[in-house]
């Protein structure tokens, strides 16, 4: 029964916050719709930069993007160049205000979508999706995760008949609200039609109340400025003894 329902929606509410941060009121759909294009626009354009997560906050005439990645420095580009240009470029698409954060995701092994799209480029790139997969399983539990699973669905190796194969590592309980479980769904589009990846990461168990607002707004440490220069971490106060 956990396999009927997307484990991150399941989590809602509970220990995973919103994606998109706004009140839409008359205009929720138009929103809605603004919010889909930005991250399509986003995926496609920055599809080099390892991207996690897109984070769409709003008020009346600003938007701030938060985009997680794993190479920030393909985004921010020389002297925050490519930042300026981006911003310029979803102003088009939005008429509103657009400030962009970069927030440099520390630990890729641990991030669902960035290990299904780091396993969807190797199957492209004709490498055996076993060896693929069995590699990104190594290397996630190698980081420190409780547990992971992956599904491919295809047509695997160029069969005539599509099948899937699911392989498994560690405990991923999707029933249990307080697991912290990532998950992403990544399509391979190869020669022979289009292969899909699921990812299931298991991070540990999460006790107690959550702060549901996105953990980069909080951390000014390792968010990056939409001008790309980094902000400077925080400092303890000395204190007098």
């Amino acid at each position: 029964m956990g396999q009927k329902v997307n484990p991150i929606s399941n989590r809602l509410g509970i220990i995973r916050g919103w994606d998109s941060n706004w009140y839409g009121g008359k205009n929720y759909g138009d929103r809605l719709l603004e919010d889909s294009k930005i991250r399509k626009y986003l995926n496609a354009r920055l599809a080099k930069a390892s991207v996690s997560r897109i984070v769409i906050e709003r008020t009346l005439k600003l938007i701030t993007i938060t985009v997680c990645t794993a190479r920030p420095g393909l985004i921010i580009g020389k002297g925050g160049q490519e930042v300026d240009k981006l911003k310029e470029e979803l102003k088009k698409i939005t008429d509103k205000d657009v400030q962009i954060n970069i927030y440099e995701v520390k630990r890729p092994e641990l991030d669902a979508e960035i290990v299904a799209s780091n396993i969807a480029r190797q199957i492209e790139g004709k490498i055996a999706y076993r060896r693929a997969v069995k590699m990104a399983i190594a290397s996630t539990m190698r980081m420190g995760a409780e547990g992971i699973k992956v599904q491919v669905s295809g047509r695997l190796n160029g069969a005539e008949m599509a099948r899937s194969e699911m392989y498994k590592e560690g405990r991923t309980p999707l029933h249990t609200l307080r697991a912290d479980i990532d998950y992403a769904l990544v399509e391979a589009l190869t020669k022979v039609g289009i292969i899909g990846i699921k990812v299931w990461i298991c991070r540990g168990e999460i006790y107690g109340k959550k702060d549901l607002a996105p953990a980069f707004t909080n951390n000014a440490k390792d968010a990056r400025g939409g001008n790309g220069a980094p902000k400077k971490g925080f400092r303890k106060p000395k204190t007098n003894r």
